[in-house]
């Protein structure tokens, strides 16, 4: 007869989730800075209030993230930013609770989906079957009708992985989930502006066009400027971010009325006037 087996402690994968997300985020945020290394695993379970079995599946889940490095007698530190995956999609979430102070970084992930997209957008005018129009048309159709942001996000998704998957080339799909979050992440800070996603629109109008009509270098052309208008918009953002933390860092007398006048008296000094 077989022996029988007394079932370990079961680890938890919802409180695992929650240590890996708190922790992930201390990182990405930088309030644990690179280099530094995270507190023993004991003072971790008494953090937590977990046992030892969910604080190693975290830190193993965040060693395969990239985010720490685990060695035997040395600890655990978190490696520099450039060794991360960036385009996990946890990672990718993490960082972007640091919200404004890291435009930066949605500007870089512009440049990388300014590389992608246009080239997967090209490959689907080619290759898209007609259920495959039909789902990049019905988007489209679902971002024209859109009362509010959350159904203008969930077209907006709906349309761009409409086109990845027309490609019908595995290595580009896989972009899929972090494509996904870089749009919910990108979509929420640029669409601050009034009227920026209606702005937009006929450019993935355009897009869904030439994808249509079997037109790739139409359509790369297009999704090049459904792109560049988000760039714009971000790095527009940017700057008079920029100019409003200059703005609160030069005194209280800056603020409220008196801000508009303030303002005007330091460019006429400038300009000499």
């Amino acid at each position: 007869m077989a022996k029988s087996r007394i079932p370990g402690k079961r680890v938890k994968p919802g409180r695992i989730r929650s240590v890996l997300a708190t922790l992930g985020r201390e990182i990405a945020q930088e309030r644990i800075q690179a280099g530094a290394a995270l507190p023993p695993e004991p003072d971790l379970e008494v953090r937590f209030g977990v046992g030892r079995g969910v604080v190693r599946e975290a830190i193993k889940t965040l060693a395969a993230k990239g985010l720490v490095s685990v060695r035997p007698r040395h600890g655990t530190h978190v490696r520099p930013r450039h060794e991360w995956s960036l385009l996990d999609r946890d990672v990718l979430s993490w960082l972007a609770g640091k919200g404004e102070s890291d435009r930066s970084l949605l500007l870089a992930i512009q440049e990388v989906r300014g590389i992608i997209e246009p080239a997967a957008a090209a490959l689907a005018a080619e290759r898209a079957t007609r259920n495959d129009r039909w789902r990049i048309n019905a988007a489209l159709a679902a971002m024209e009708t859109a009362k509010d942001k959350a159904s203008a996000l969930a077209a907006d998704k709906d349309f761009h992985l409409a086109i990845l998957d027309a490609t019908h080339n595995p290595v580009l799909q896989g972009f899929r989930g972090a494509i996904d979050t870089i749009l919910s992440t990108v979509f929420l800070v640029a669409v601050g502006s009034a009227g920026w996603f209606r702005e937009n629109l006929p450019n993935h109008a355009a897009a869904a066009r030439a994808i249509e009509s079997g037109e790739p270098e139409k359509a790369r052309a297009a999704m090049e400027r459904v792109l560049g208008y988000t760039k714009f918009k971000l790095s527009s953002q940017r700057k008079a971010g920029a100019q409003r933390r200059v703005a609160d860092a030069a005194g209280s007398p800056a603020k409220g009325i008196g801000a508009g006048k303030v303002r005007v008296a330091r460019k006429r000094k400038r300009q000499g006037s």
